[in-house]
């Protein structure tokens, strides 16, 4: 996973809500819910910020990127991201559509986690949010709907996509033209040619500064581009020539070893029995 910086697309902001809910009773761990749509000109961008409270973005069918300082979130629909009070972030959406976001009361919010955390909202989650939206402060069903919310978001686990970039200038030209260009089939000894080094001294410089074997590193490259390509709405055998499987089902197997979810989760059309995936570092 990179700390990618990025660049403005837009001066639009990423999602048009209607006026936030009222807020909850006195003590409700809730200050608002914003639900919305995305425009439809995609993608937008929201300049680097914090909140003074703690917040939850989720997405029903858009696809949104989240950076802070230590990594970048990318949220499939059906899931969303929990971000603490005073995080730095900047946003993006990828591919338009519905999202909330909800603000919590710093003072009265059960959760208390300290970094930016991926969770699934499923069917149950959905409906209650949406009840929440509804029912007004003094309703008296809202107490038990938003302690069972609570209870509902989990922490899901993370599968990092990271891409360490070798110092060495040798592997840096390496790295640096895979990334620009995943598909590229050239190995080790083809690499070696180009660069004029030997087999053996590439293969120890990749091991020794990224941690990974030659392939391997390869085969995070091809799976962090394909997150985006597939984000961006193409299709999985589309999305596998593009970042340099001639097999689909090599670039499936490849998609679910690294991040533990099928590519299918990112296309918008098969989400009802994928894995519980978490937000997905970019």
């Amino acid at each position: 996973m990179s700390n990618s910086h990025h660049t403005p697309a837009t001066s639009h902001e990423p999602v048009r809500t209607a006026s936030p809910t009222s807020p909850g009773s006195p003590g409700s761990p809730i200050l608002s819910i914003d639900r919305g749509e995305s425009g439809p000109l995609a993608p937008f961008f929201v300049e680097t910020h914090s909140h003074p409270a703690p917040i939850l973005m989720w997405t029903s069918t858009a696809t949104v990127t989240v950076g802070t300082l230590a990594r970048d979130w990318l949220i499939p629909p059906g899931y969303g991201l929990w971000i603490p009070g005073g995080i730095e972030h900047a946003g993006s959406v990828l591919h338009a559509g519905e999202g909330s976001l909800i603000v919590f009361a710093p003072d009265h919010c059960p959760i208390t986690w300290s970094e930016p955390t991926g969770v699934s909202i499923g069917p149950l989650l959905r409906e209650l949010i949406a009840h929440l939206d509804r029912t007004g402060p003094q309703d008296p069903s809202r107490p038990h709907a938003e302690a069972l919310m609570f209870t509902l978001l989990v922490p899901l686990p993370t599968h990092d996509i990271h891409v360490s970039v070798p110092t060495d200038p040798r592997v840096r030209a390496i790295a640096e033209q895979i990334v620009a260009d995943p598909a590229d089939p050239r190995e080790l000894a083809a690499w070696a040619d180009h660069v004029h080094a030997g087999v053996r001294t590439l293969s120890r410089l990749f091991r020794s500064e990224t941690g990974l074997s030659f392939a391997h590193w390869r085969t995070q490259v091809r799976i962090r581009a394909a997150v985006q390509l597939l984000a961006g709405g193409a299709s999985v055998n589309a999305t596998a020539r593009a970042v340099g499987y001639r097999k689909p089902s090599a670039f499936i197997n490849a998609f679910r070893r690294i991040t533990g979810q099928t590519p299918g989760t990112y296309t918008h059309t098969d989400t009802t029995n994928a894995p519980d995936p978490p937000p997905t570092p970019s």
